[in-house]
């Protein structure tokens, strides 16, 4: 037995790994046309080169006749296929090439039947290149706006079917992968991040198979954002504050900040079970769904037949695999394509995506509606409450009460609050204390009288406010121009100490004054050595000049 199933694996394996590395095959598109013309001559050799696996001499032929027969008819054809030969090599550098053959065959022949192959081609591509969910996504998301642009762009061809189920496909991995990441932050307790991914997966693919799981957590976390403010801690601000008006009304600002907020985040999670419930009836979570809107205190709706015969043909078409073959999955560089569905239009245009910030603005509109105070409006009896404790101010001057942004477990929360004990990883911040009576600004002080300056005279500059500050007094320049040396400043001129007394002065000048001379003296004593020196040089070339010359040499 055992060695029955170690040949059956070793096999399986083997035909998985001759799978892996078949080469794409080509069909000779025109084969059943019968002409001997020399350029469906060179067009068979090149099919025929291709199929052979020698996509070199394919590709040289086909350039062959492309040059040589500009105006063939199987001009298109022919670049058609030097694309196919790129395509059909299998390597990543053979794929780009293919790429740009099919983009650029578009471009030159737009209006043909085979530009809608050439743009699934370019889908296919990045198709058969597709990594698990947990990979990088580059290809799925380029296979999907391939197959997209082929729908758009090429409505009424043949091969339309064919992208739809490809699209199916490639948007089941990357609807897999929205949802790993929307489970690990739910997990984690960042609850809206875990809310704006999960939205964006129930928008953006409701044919994922695993759509009633992504929907019945995301009202979960709807849940337990209503939990962390439910479990809220009055701020100390509020707390600290002394009896009186002003305490009572922040507290009531406080619960009514609370309440509104838990009742947000109860309504959206209410409204997404009831989604579960009518648009996905037979699916395994909607049971549960239905227990929730119980406890929830709300309508359970009632989905309609149509309804219940989509999502039982979409659960039919989705293909199951045995244990084995989930193994054998393991082994495929690739993604399962087993629980795509088979049925039903794949998502066309892309919809608005959520994010968190998305999420948190949407919690503070319904807090403003909610509240009027919130949108500088004033509540029944704020205009009345009189600050207490000494005149001390407990919060904003506006008298309103904004709710601050703060986190919840990583991710940013709609309202400050703060949660009780360590049910959540998240943490808020406190709102601001509100003050109920808003002190009265001070009038507005008249503004100093400008007096306009005489013709011929210099204006003044006006007078700057006394602060306090010596260092901040401004400088102003004297009133009028004081005569040569007597000074500007009315005070006398600082007395600078430096321990030189007058008759070392005197000394001084003295030493300078004969420098000067020996200075002035000096060149007239170089002039003098020069002009000797001058003297001397002629004397004695003039000494020279006079002696005999010496006899020559015996």
């Amino acid at each position: 037995m055992l060695r029955r199933l170690l040949v059956t694996f070793i096999l399986a394996l083997v035909a998985a790994l001759a799978a892996g590395c078949h080469r794409n095959k080509v069909a000779n598109p025109i084969a059943n046309v019968n002409s001997k013309q020399p350029d469906k001559v060179l067009f068979d050799r090149a099919m025929d080169a291709m199929q052979h696996g020698k996509y070199d001499v394919a590709r040289m032929t086909l350039q062959t006749l492309i040059n040589t027969y500009p105006d063939s008819e199987f001009i298109a054809r022919a670049k058609l296929a030097v694309g196919d030969s790129w395509y059909a090599e299998g390597t990543t550098a053979a794929y780009a090439q293919a790429e740009e053959e099919y983009s650029q065959f578009q471009v030159f022949f737009p209006n043909m039947a085979e530009a809608a192959e050439a743009q699934k081609k370019i889908g296919d591509i990045h198709y058969k290149q597709m990594e698990k969910a947990d990979r990088d996504p580059t290809q799925a998301l380029k296979a999907e706006d391939a197959y997209r642009q082929l729908v758009l762009q090429y409505p009424d061809s043949k091969l339309v079917p064919e992208a739809k189920e490809r699209l199916r496909e490639v948007q089941e991995v990357l609807a897999d992968r929205e949802y790993g990441i929307g489970h690990f932050y739910f997990v984690r307790g960042s609850y809206t991040a875990a809310i704006a991914r999960l939205k964006t997966l129930a928008d953006t693919y409701p044919l994922y198979s695993q759509v009633d799981e992504a929907l019945f957590l995301l009202g979960n976390a709807y849940e337990r954002q209503a939990g962390i403010s439910r479990n809220a801690r009055m701020p100390v601000q509020i707390s600290n504050l002394p009896a009186g008006q002003a305490k009572d009304y922040n507290m009531q600002m406080w619960k009514k900040l609370t309440d509104a907020n838990i009742a947000h985040f109860d309504d959206l999670a209410a409204q997404t079970y009831s989604r579960l419930v009518s648009q996905y009836p037979v699916m395994d979570r909607a049971k549960e769904a239905r227990e929730r809107l119980e406890a929830l205190h709300h309508a359970i709706p009632e989905p309609t037949q149509e309804a219940i015969a989509r999502n039982k043909a979409e659960q039919e078409s989705r293909r199951s695999e045995t244990m084995f073959q989930r193994f054998m999955d393991n082994l495929h560089h690739g993604p399962s394509m087993a629980s795509a569905a088979r049925v039903g239009d794949p998502t066309i245009e892309q919809p608005p995506q959520t994010n968190a910030t998305d999420v948190l603005a949407e919690a503070n509109d319904a807090l403003k509606r909610n509240i009027p105070a919130l949108n500088g409006g004033s509540e029944a009896g704020g205009e009345k409450a009189g600050t207490e404790g000494g005149g001390e101010k407990a919060g904003t001057d506006s008298g309103t009460a904004a709710p601050a942004a703060g986190t919840s477990g990583g991710a940013t929360g709609a309202i400050g609050v703060q949660p009780l004990g360590n049910g959540s990883s998240g943490s808020t911040a406190q709102p601001a204390v509100v003050q109920p009576s808003p002190q009265p600004a001070p009038p507005p002080q008249p503004a100093p009288a400008v007096t306009q300056p005489a013709a011929g005279e210099q204006p003044r500059p006006q007078a700057q406010p006394d602060n306090g500050i010596e260092e901040l007094k401004p400088i102003t320049p004297p009133a009028t121009t004081p005569a040569p040396g007597t000074g500007g400043n009315s005070q006398p001129a600082a007395q600078i100490h430096t321990g030189i007394t007058s008759q070392d002065t005197q000394t001084g000048t003295a030493a300078q004054q004969q420098q000067q001379q020996q200075q002035a003296a000096q060149p007239a004593q170089n002039s003098s050595d020069q002009a000797s020196s001058k003297n001397s040089k002629k004397k004695k070339k003039k000494d020279q000049q006079q002696q005999p010359p010496p006899p020559p040499p015996q």
